[in-house]
């Protein structure tokens, strides 16, 4: 029988930070057929901080990494919050921004954490999707900003 994901990141020892509210005039999450558009995410951490600076200046590629894996966390806390997670059958696409300097090209490695932890959650087969890492100045100054397209059960 298969794992539900809600089981399985009980099962994982994850720890989600708090459910971000929307700090302009937008949704969350949408969905729209079968496909659960989220909105760009960030960074938040369990204290409901949030993780700010330049990858390239402020943070190493290793912080900027662990900083992707953060967003990844704030997001499946977003859908928790405002979805059944339990209906997520894949993950579709992935846009990853990275706050960095126009020097960094490293942005694949970045956005990574977020990938890995994907495949953590809903498996090899389910937990990647299509993906674009790109460099960019993001606001508040968070590190990174992610924003995801999942396929449900209808």
């Amino acid at each position: 029988m298969k794992t539900k994901i809600s089981e399985k990141i009980k099962n994982l020892g994850i720890k989600l930070p708090p459910a971000p509210k929307p700090v302009g005039i937008y949704k969350p999450l949408l969905v729209m057929d079968n496909i659960l558009y989220i909105s760009g995410q960030g960074p938040i951490n369990n204290d409901g901080s949030l993780i700010k600076g330049k990858v390239g200046l402020d943070l190493n590629k290793v912080d900027g990494k662990k900083a992707a894996r953060q967003v990844g966390l704030t997001m499946l806390s977003t859908i928790i919050n405002n979805f059944e997670i339990n209906k997520i059958k894949r993950i579709i696409k992935v846009l990853g921004m990275v706050n960095s300097t126009p020097k960094f090209e490293d942005h694949p490695y970045v956005i990574n954490g977020f990938s890995e932890l994907m495949v953590e959650v809903f498996g090899d087969k389910m937990g990647i999707g299509v993906r674009s890492a790109v460099g960019m100045n993001l606001p508040q100054n968070i590190a990174v900003e992610i924003e995801a397209h999942f396929e449900i059960q209808v």
